[in-house]
């Protein structure tokens, strides 16, 4: 595994090549097998290819222009050149892999701190679920994007996705048709703290 995590890059150009449905069920397996807080497992996966990409794609930027007049982020304006690349990233990648909290709480509601907790909780089993399928998808030589500008198309996605949940992210899978190098990390010595 570790092989994965030093090879795993985030990938924004893709080959036109077809994915092995096989190949995205041990993807979308791998992902089923993260922890979970209280063994909630709390996601869903929608996969989209094909034809169904063009509706999804439709959705998404019917939501950047309605962000555009009517946000649900107002302070990240200047991020919405960035969403509307992802929106070609998207088009090229042969699956698009939206990920449900299924048990998640709208987003325009508000919460009481016991209903928060369960939200970061669930937040934090998906974002092990998502690195389980991105190392999955680098060991069968596949990119991968881990998607979150679904956040400025949030009500048009959710509605065309028609799940009970929250939508918390996307990920695109397919074979890559670039080789980045590995973006700069910060040094241990700056993120770690030593107690005992």
């Amino acid at each position: 595994m570790l092989s994965a995590i030093l090879d795993r890059r985030s990938i924004r150009k893709y080959r036109d090549t077809c994915v092995d449905k096989r190949i995205i069920e041990e993807v979308l397996h791998a992902g089923s097998l993260a922890p979970s807080s209280k063994n909630r497992q709390p996601w869903r996966f929608i996969v989209v290819t094909g034809d169904a990409k063009t509706d999804m794609l439709r959705a998404m930027k019917r939501g950047l222009e309605r962000e555009k007049e009517n946000p649900l982020l107002p302070e990240s304006f200047r991020y919405h050149g960035g969403a509307e690349y992802t929106i070609q990233i998207m088009e090229q990648a042969p699956v698009v892999i939206f990920v449900v909290n299924s048990l998640g709480i709208d987003i325009h509601r508000q919460l009481n701190p016991e209903e928060r907790i369960y939200e970061i909780c669930n937040a934090q089993s998906i974002g092990a679920a998502m690195e389980n399928m991105t190392l999955t998808a680098t060991e069968h030589g596949l990119g991968s994007l881990w998607i979150c500008d679904t956040y400025f198309a949030y009500d048009e996605l959710n509605h065309w996705l028609d799940v009970d949940g929250e939508l918390i992210a996307a990920m695109t899978i397919g074979y890559a048709d670039e080789a980045p190098l590995p973006r700069p990390r910060k040094k241990l010595s700056d993120i770690v703290e030593w107690r005992g």
